[in-house]
């Protein structure tokens, strides 16, 4: 459900809350980004946007109704065994916790990515923490990862923005979930 609320302890510190986002949450998501460099920043529309209409794909933190943390994501309506995620955002207050990894693992956990047997997301070279994130992550769930230039400066992003690399993590059949 997308309101459902799953409350996560930590080291004696208040919990965090992962919950499916509301519109009302998009302007929060947007400062949020605009906090976590290198991430790109987007427009606080697109961010409302994300919370209203892929709530489902989307897993937001808090603490005492502070946005901490912030996963974006949709399923490829050309590939329903896929969840590409766009952004994993975490606050400086909520870093070390873990918080990354236990947002992605909450959004598997969702019915809507019942068959899902694959993460994609991309991620440029320089950027050194998503791929401790995500290779870490990889490791956690028993996946395997690979990555390839696939937006590339020059023929993709005008050569303003640097490569972005898909990263690809085979999730264990194991994980998948029955659907009725």
């Amino acid at each position: 459900m997308p309101n459902q609320k799953l409350t996560v302890h930590s080291n004696n510190k208040p919990m965090v809350a992962l919950r499916a986002p509301r519109k009302e949450d998009g302007s929060e998501v947007w400062k949020l980004v605009s906090e976590c460099p290198p991430l790109d920043q987007n427009s606080m529309y697109m961010n409302v946007v994300q919370c209203d209409h892929f709530a489902k794909t989307c897993v937001l933190a808090e603490r005492d109704g502070q946005v901490l943390g912030w996963v974006s994501g949709h399923i490829p309506p050309d590939a329903s065994d896929t969840i590409f995620v766009w952004q994993v955002a975490v606050h400086d207050d909520a870093r070390g916790l873990g918080l990354g990894k236990r947002m992605l693992r909450a959004l598997l956990d969702r019915a809507v990515c019942a068959r899902v047997s694959k993460l994609e997301t991309t991620i440029t070279k320089s950027n050194a923490a998503s791929w401790g994130l995500f290779k870490s992550f990889a490791r956690d769930m028993g996946g395997e990862l690979s990555d390839t230039p696939h937006y590339t400066r020059e023929d993709h992003l005008d050569g303003r923005h640097a490569t972005e690399h898909l990263v690809t993590i085979s999730l264990p059949r194991k994980r998948l979930r029955s659907v009725a």
